[in-house]
């Protein structure tokens, strides 16, 4: 494997929690634990209802998604895994993602796209393949394109 990345990960950039229930996940992460609600995303195609709430502040602030599905019985099932994903910021996603993939990288289906928080985005398979044997072992991750106030923050 070349040593040379033409990328860096700088960061967590998020990490999401499912559950059947995010109300019984705000009582603790928001009444309990202090964090705050940025904003909520929706969407029938991914199959969550989330809160997306602040760790910290400014550049170096941590997501916390609090997401429940929208049908318990339909995938994705964001909420049968507790700890859903954890979100890396990446300084150059694009690059990240060829050269990943040109090394045995699987990445789940859907490429580059814009996410919640309104950054590019893309996963890492939790499973590998014949193909592609790299994966999350078992974990979700999250690729997130910084921008560049993270990255000089984070840089």
């Amino acid at each position: 494997m070349s040593p040379q990345k033409p990328f860096r990960i700088l960061g967590i950039q998020q990490i999401a929690i499912g559950g059947p229930d995010k109300q019984r996940l705000r009582a603790l992460w928001v009444d309990m634990l202090g964090l705050s609600v940025k904003s909520t995303f929706v969407s029938e195609r991914e199959n969550v209802d989330e809160d997306i709430c602040a760790l910290g502040r400014g550049p170096t602030a941590v997501e916390v998604d609090l997401m429940q599905p929208l049908d318990p019985e339909r995938k994705p099932a964001v909420h049968a895994t507790p700890l859903n994903h954890v979100g890396l910021w990446v300084d150059d996603l694009p690059k990240a993602v060829e050269w990943m993939s040109a090394h045995g990288v699987r990445f789940a289906p859907g490429g580059i796209r814009p996410g919640a928080a309104g950054h590019d985005i893309c996963f890492i398979h939790p499973k590998g393949n014949e193909e592609f044997p790299l994966c999350g072992e078992g974990v979700l991750i999250e690729l997130v394109q910084a921008p560049q106030e993270v990255v000089q923050a984070l840089g």
